[in-house]
Order: structure tokens, then sequence, then C-alpha cells
């Protein structure tokens, strides 16, 4: 007997839907036998890992404190990657917009601006500059046919010197005892906490009305519809008139803008300064966010949980198992692996045979 795969007559919707909790369960046991084999209890070590980091409100706080930045930067991937836009350097995008709204902090200094009108500000700063740096490669793809996988993805090595440069430079708090940093946000610039003796702030309902606008646009509007169009049969895309080239600089810009939000979410949110680095690699790990959550906006939310949850239990690990930090990158690259592998299912089937293999 033989087992080959089968191509589907056509796509299955229930694989596609359940293809993410397969490749969860999967790293679940993964991160048994690895446990195990590093000589920890692996009970105990899920535990920590996935248990005790919510087991309290602040800890469920914290949970949704790093979903925003996954949330908000995953969604505008998602929009250009329905249309085969591929942006990888949303990193580089949320550096670009916490500089941005930052510097704008910075710049109004103890200025009396109330909170109502300086934080928006920054939020507009902050998307901006986050699609001025998605523009670079969107223009290069357009003009020139470059590759926008690869333009966007040097363009975060690009942000992050840029950023080093501003705190290690002009930027540097001058009472911050050399430290590479900027100044402390004045309470005008820094966003208000949801919940009391958390750090949870309002980027979160950010991050779930931008969830909500990313789906009408991709169900409701037509643009959304021919990118989603574009995306699944570009020969088709092609022969009704739709322009490639819009969707780019659509598929770029939102990528852009999301990123460029939540670097302002974090800059006066958790962080409340300018340091070397905003991010522990959102912007990295939003790509697997937004496939985890299928592409779609709520799958995508629910996606930036997860994710979040594997943050916050590498951290408690590290912590209470004396793991090293990699455990974390450990977890994402082996969902994101279970996750390509059981893709294949949605479009094939495995097919057993009776016989020797020809």
């Amino acid at each position: 007997m033989r087992v080959y795969l089968e191509a589907r007559p056509s796509p299955s919707r229930l694989a596609a839907w359940m293809t993410p909790v397969v490749a969860a369960v999967a790293t679940i046991v993964v991160g048994f036998v690895v446990f195990g084999a590093l000589g920890k209890d692996p009970f105990a070590a899920l535990r920590a890992f996935f248990i005790e980091p919510i087991a309290t409100r602040y800890g469920i706080a914290e949970l949704l404190l790093k979903a925003t930045p996954l949330m908000l930067i995953a969604t505008g991937l998602a929009i250009g990657y329905r249309a085969n836009v591929w942006n990888i350097g949303a990193e580089g995008q949320l550096t670009l917009g916490a500089i941005a709204g930052g510097g704008l902090a910075l710049a109004v200094g103890d200025a009396p601006w109330p909170s109502f009108l300086l934080l928006p500000a920054m939020f507009v700063a902050g998307a901006a500059a986050g699609m001025a740096w998605a523009a670079i490669p969107a223009w290069l793809r357009t003009r020139f046919n470059a590759n926008e996988i690869l333009t966007s993805l040097m363009l975060v090595y690009v942000a992050s010197l840029l950023l080093s440069w501003l705190v290690h430079g002009p930027w540097r708090d001058p009472e911050g005892y050399n430290f590479p940093q900027s100044k402390m946000f004045d309470a005008n610039a820094m966003l208000p906490i949801l919940v009391p003796d958390t750090r949870l702030n309002a980027a979160f309902l950010l991050g779930l009305a931008i969830v909500a606008l990313a789906w009408i646009f991709v169900r409701r509007h037509v643009v959304g519809f021919e990118m989603r169009v574009a995306g699944l049969a570009p020969a088709a895309a092609n022969y009704a008139g739709i322009s490639m080239r819009r969707n780019v600089w659509l598929g770029m810009l939102a990528g852009g803008a999301c990123a460029g939000l939540a670097g302002v979410g974090e800059a006066a949110g958790p962080i409340g300064q300018l340091l070397p680095s905003m991010s522990p690699g959102y912007g990295f790990a939003a790509i697997i966010v937004a496939f985890v959550g299928r592409l779609h906006p709520g799958g995508i939310a629910l996606a930036s949980v997860l994710m979040s949850l594997l943050y916050l239990g590498g951290e408690s690990a590290q912590v209470n198992l004396g793991l090293p930090s990699a455990v974390t990158g450990l977890f994402e690259g082996t969902l994101l692996f279970f996750l390509l592998a059981a893709d294949v299912f949605v479009n094939y089937r495995l097919r057993a045979v009776a016989g020797a293999p020809t």
C-alpha cells in the first residue's frame, strides 16, 4: 500500500480553519518533548509557560497589552498579503512610527498641549512616518520591479540605526546618566490606562477599531474585494483591469500605517520614551500572527492573543524555570513550521492505494 497527496477539487474550508488549531496543538506537544529533554517537568513547564502568566488580572492585562501591537501590525500586513504584496519590513515601519510620534512628544515637551490634541497628533505622525517608510519599497516595486520582500526587510536595519543614532546623539536625555535613551514623555503624551494598577492602555481599543475597519474594508468595500481577487486569481484580476500597481501601494501603505500606529502605542504606552529598541520583534512576529489568523481580521485578533501568550510564557519560563530567552523564538518558529505543514491539507488530501508503488 502506498500513500500520496491527492489534489482536492476545491480548497477545504474546514481544513483552512482547523490548521491553526492543529498547529497550536502540535506546538504544545513539541514543547512537552523539549521541556522533558531539558530535564524539566513537562507539566510544570507547560503550566509556567501557558497558565501562570495569565492567572491574575495583571497577567491578563499584560496579555492584551502585548497582543495590541501584534494585532495592529498583522491586520495591516494581511491587507497586502491578500493581494500578494509581501511587506516584511513592519519592524522598521514600527520604529519610524515611534520616532515620529516620540519626536513630536519630545518637541512639545512641557508645553500646555492637552492630551486630546497631542495624542491624536502623535498617532497621525506615527502612521504617516510608517507609510512613508513603506512607500520606499512600494515605489521601488512599481517603478523598477524590485522585490518588496528584500527592500522592506533591508529598511528595517536602516530604521534601527536611525533610532540608535538619535538616542545616542541629539535626542539623548542629558540627565539620563549617559544611557542611550530620550527623556521620559510628559503625562500629556502618555496613553490613558484602561485597567487600574496595570499597564493596559487605550492603544488596545485602537487595535480593536483597526480590526473592525479592516473587516469592513476586506469584506464590504469594492477595493478590498479587488485586492482579494488579485491575490486568489492574478490572471483573472489582470483580465478584469484590476490595477496591480494600486494594490502594491495600498498593501504597503496599509501595513506601514498600522505598524506606525503600533510604534506610537509602544512609545506612549508601556515604554514612555525612546530607546535603542522599541520592539522585541513584534514586526516579524506579526507575520506569523497574520497567517495563523488566516489573513482574516477576526482570526488575527485571536492569533495575536496566542502569540502574546508565547511572549509572556517565555518570560515566565526564564524566571521560574531558568530557561533561555530563545525558548520564545523556539515556540514561534515551531508554530509557523506546523502551520505551513498543515496548510498543505487545505488543497490536498491523503489517499491510500493498495499495491506496490510504481
